[in-house]
C-alpha cells in the first residue's frame, strides 16, 4: 500500500504525521527542537516542491509512507490522486490522509515566516510550539490510520520504542 500525508506546503502536520507513522519519533513525548528539524523535510520544503510525493519511508508492514504539499488544493488533489489510481488500477492499494486540519495558527504563522519570508530562526520558534500543541492530535490521526491498516494487514498494531 502506498500511503500519502498531506497538507498545506508539505513541510509540517504532514511530515510529523509521516514521522509518527513510521516511528522516527516518540508518540509518548513530544520530540526535542533538534529532534523535529532534523526530520527528513520537516521545515526545509520551497515552492519547487509543492505537489511533489515525497518519499518517508517503509512502514513496520512493508507499506510506503509518502508527504504532499497540495497548496490550495483542498480536496481535488485527493480527487485527482484517486482518479488517477483508479485509472491504473491500483486504487486498492493507496490511501492519502489530509492532516490540514491539524494545523494551527502558530504554524501557520511559523511556516509562513520561515519558508515564505526567510526569517527561519523567528519562524521555527513559533513552528515548534505550534506543532507541539497539534502533536497529539497528529498521533490519534496516524493511530486510526494504523488500526485501518492493521485491520487490512490482520495484525495488531504494535509501535517500536
Amino acid at each position: 500500500m502506498k500511503i500519502i500525508y498531506q497538507c498545506y506546503g508539505g513541510s509540517h502536520s504532514s511530515v510529523l504525521a509521516a514521522a509518527i507513522h513510521l516511528q522516527l519519533v516518540n508518540i509518548k513525548i513530544f520530540p526535542s527542537y533538534d529532534e523535529l528539524f532534523a526530520l527528513p523535510y520537516f521545515d526545509k520544503t520551497d515552492d519547487d516542491d509543492f505537489g511533489s510525493i515525497r518519499k518517508m519511508g517503509l512502514d513496520e508492514w512493508g507499506n510506503e509512507v509518502y508527504v504532499l504539499g497540495k497548496k490550495d488544493f483542498t480536496t481535488s488533489y485527493s480527487k485527482t490522486l484517486y482518479g488517477l489510481a483508479c485509472l491504473l488500477g491500483v486504487e486498492n492499494q493507496f490511501l492519502t490522509i489530509d492532516v490540514i486540519d491539524e494545523v494551527n495558527w502558530l504554524m501557520k504563522i511559523g511556516g509562513y515566516t520561515s519558508r515564505k519570508l526567510n526569517l527561519v530562526k523567528v519562524g521555527r520558534f513559533f513552528l515548534y510550539y505550534g506543532t507541539k500543541k497539534s502533536f497529539h492530535k497528529l498521533v490519534r490521526v496516524v493511530e486510526n490510520i494504523k488500526i485501518q491498516l492493521g485491520k487490512i494487514n490482520n495484525e495488531n498494531i504494535t509501535y517500536r520504542k
